[in-house]
């Protein structure tokens, strides 16, 4: 039987801390691990992903053509818990396994929200009188693994805290000291800020619209560490121009940066995304990855699929 063969491909890196983490369990468990790191074209990927097994990657785009050229491939593994670089249908087809690494990354992104909150409610550090966290409402809209990070952090800076998930029970909610809501509009209209934490699929591509927004107060703000498609971004940029203290907070540059920009610093995103980027959420990502490939491959272990 040949050596099971894994790529890791990653245009953004991860923490060489991480990668080396990788290497050893993989290492141990007779899997060998090439490597294409900083690769600027999908024509690289293609070339030299023919041979391969596994794939571990992390916000690289893994379109139908890419697994097509992949005849060997068994498994596609996100170092993350978005999926949506990965065309699940082209992998379905092809008769390949994409599974993620949900809540590795929890942590570090429920950290961002705050030091971008903080920062939000002291206007950017300009030296003008801000505002204080403590008493003010969050609403946490998706309560998943990030979500419950978020709630963690904000009862130690003394906030009130909602949150709607119909996903997740209410008793779920109210085990981790989070009053649960019955609706968007509820989450909304109760709330002083909104943290996003949707997942971007057809059904919440541009969710948070101009209705919910309205509900916020005018001194209110949004916080987006999840997908820029879930916020309509013509009501968002709407809201900055009619309610001059509103404040929008992003991981994710908008499609109209220039536009947003106009409206700084009320409006803040930072150059990349950096929700996931700390040395402990790279390692535990990382490490995730390669167990998951580890159980598949030597045991068929299937638990974090998501086709």
């Amino acid at each position: 039987m040949s050596k099971i063969k894994v790529l890791l491909a990653t245009q953004k890196p991860f923490a060489s801390s991480a990668v080396q983490a990788m290497q050893e369990a993989l290492k141990s468990a007779d899997i060998e691990l090439e490597q294409l790191i900083g690769y600027t074209d999908k024509n690289e990927l293609i070339d030299k992903i023919v041979d391969f097994d596994g794939l571990i990657v992390r916000s690289d785009i893994i379109d139908r053509e890419i697994i097509q050229a992949a005849s060997k491939l068994k498994l596609i593994v996100r170092g993350g818990s978005g999926y949506d670089n990965i065309d699940i249908k082209a992998a379905h087809d092809a008769g390949v396994v994409v599974m993620n690494t949900p809540g590795q990354n929890a942590n570090a992104v429920a950290e961002l929200v705050f030091g971008m909150l903080i920062m939000g409610a002291r206007n950017g550090y300009n030296g003008v009188s801000g505002t204080e966290l403590k008493g003010k409402t969050l609403g946490i809209h998706a309560f998943g693994n990030v979500g419950v990070n978020v709630a963690r952090i904000a009862k130690g800076f003394g906030m009130k805290i909602l949150a709607y998930d119909p996903y997740t029970p209410s008793v779920t909610i109210y085990r981790n000291g989070v009053v649960p809501v019955c609706s968007e509009e509820e989450l909304y209209r109760k709330s002083d800020i909104v943290s996003l934490h949707l997942p971007y699929t057809p059904m919440t591509k541009g969710v948070v619209n101009a209705e919910l927004l309205s509900l916020l107060p005018a001194d209110g703000a949004i916080i987006n560490t999840a997908r820029k498609e879930i916020l309509d971004e013509e009501a968002m940029l709407n809201m900055l121009q009619e309610k001059p203290n509103f404040k929008f907070l992003t991981d994710i540059a908008p499609d109209r940066l220039a536009e947003f920009s106009n409206f700084s610093p009320r409006f803040f995103a930072t150059p990349k995304k950096m929700g996931a980027q700390t040395v402990e959420a790279n390692n535990n990502a990382a490490i995730a990855a390669a167990r998951e490939l580890i159980d598949f491959f030597l045991s068929g272990n299937t638990e974090f699929k998501v086709n």
